[in-house]
């Protein structure tokens, strides 16, 4: 018998300071059962970071052909594809060929140093990618908070994203990684 996804029920108050962006956002979110609560946080973590009225959680580790999030136009073409781990190059070139802007959300304290020597160098020529890395611990801190129903304020600001709620705050500083030599 085949494993179900949990549902989430998530409500995020985005204050983003940095974009000047100011809404509410009522999500449902479909957690694969081979996905830990640290990654399906930091997918909302992403939808928090990237948010306006069109992103769009995708299906995700089931599919191989689609993102974890990814923004349409009114045409159906892909502004924004988001990736989240540590993809192989070809993945991430697909990415980059297929949607206007890429953006690669990765954790894992351990894994993420010897992933970026053996791809950063090949990822040089990708103009429309950016990378983040997450620091592992304010991430685990984050997958703490996971639940079945979940509301957060979340404030962006400098760069600093910090997610509370009536009893908890997480501070998480994204550190872009410089693809360029």
């Amino acid at each position: 018998m085949a494993l179900k996804a949990t549902i989430h029920k998530a409500t995020l108050n985005i204050a983003d300071m940095d974009r000047h962006y100011y809404a509410d956002h009522h999500l449902t979110v479909a957690q694969h059962p081979s996905e830990t609560d640290q990654r399906m946080m930091i997918r909302l973590l992403a939808f928090a970071l990237n948010a306006s009225e069109t992103p769009e959680f995708t299906k995700g580790l089931s599919t191989d052909d689609e993102p974890e999030l990814w923004q349409k136009d009114l045409t159906g073409e892909i502004e924004v594809w988001i990736e989240l781990g540590l993809p192989e190059e070809d993945r991430l070139r697909k990415a980059c060929n297929r949607a206007g802007k890429v953006i690669l959300y990765t954790y894992g304290d351990r894994a993420f140093p010897v992933w970026w020597d053996k791809h950063h160098g090949k990822l040089e020529r990708f103009d429309n990618l950016t990378i983040f890395q997450l620091p592992g611990d304010s991430t685990e801190a984050l997958a703490k908070l996971a639940n079945r129903s979940m509301s957060f304020q979340v404030t962006i600001q400098d760069g600093e994203v910090t997610f509370s709620n009536d009893s908890n705050l997480v501070t998480i500083t994204p550190e872009q990684r410089l693809i360029q030599s």
